[in-house]
């Protein structure tokens, strides 16, 4: 299997995973079938589609292959129908959010790479990949996105991109290992975050100086 090959079935997957939160979400706000299938297309291919109009990719990915939206539409149904099955929804939401996050990092950097990019702007184009998604469906459901909580999300996919930019296009490394230690650097930050609520210090405000 080529490194394309790969970026696009580790995309598809990524899509299905992120498309399952999205649905996960609307079973929390108890929406019908429509409102699934919506905010899973919305989180599934939000951030593939941000980074496709951004690099200037027409027609973007989705419409030149339905695979996505079929994707997406076949996850909202499957969870519609399982989704009371799960005791914890919020808890498997934020791990297979997880789980996103750190395909789309690394599968983000590598179409970036595959576009002749900067490295700098790969790993951007990573970041951007795995989080927009999440934070469109956050912001549709009215919930605060993860990306502005100060526990560690956005800091996973950029390590992710990272990791795969730098092995990949500057020392040169075989793609597909380099990909494979960078998702999993990704997604152990982001349990280990989830696991031991990791976060970096916040703003704390102070009275001004007295004059």
């Amino acid at each position: 299997m080529t490194m394309t090959d790969m970026t696009y079935w580790l995309e598809l997957t990524g899509v299905a995973v992120f498309a399952v939160t999205g649905a996960l979400e609307a079973s929390r706000r108890q929406m019908d079938i429509v409102g699934f299938i919506l905010i899973a297309t919305f989180t599934g291919i939000g951030g593939g589609t941000v980074r496709d109009v951004i690099t200037g990719e027409t027609p973007v990915f989705w419409i030149r292959d339905t695979a996505w939206i079929i994707t997406c539409i076949g996850s909202a149904v499957v969870v519609y129908f399982t989704a009371h099955l799960l005791e914890r929804r919020y808890v498997a939401l934020l791990w297979l959010d997880a789980l996103g996050l750190a395909m789309f990092g690394v599968t983000g950097a590598a179409i970036g790479l595959n576009l002749n990019v900067s490295p700098l702007v790969a790993i951007i184009l990573g970041t951007i990949s795995a989080t927009f998604g999440g934070m469109v469906r956050d912001v549709v459901c009215n919930e605060l996105p993860l990306i502005l909580r100060p526990e560690i999300y956005i800091t996973c996919a950029l390590l992710g991109a990272t990791i795969y930019t730098v092995g990949a296009a500057i020392l040169e490394l075989p793609k597909q290992p380099v990909a494979l230690v960078a998702f999993l650097c990704a997604f152990a930050l982001r349990a280990a975050a989830l696991k031991f609520r990791l976060s970096f210090p916040v703003y704390r405000a102070r009275p001004g100086r007295e004059y």
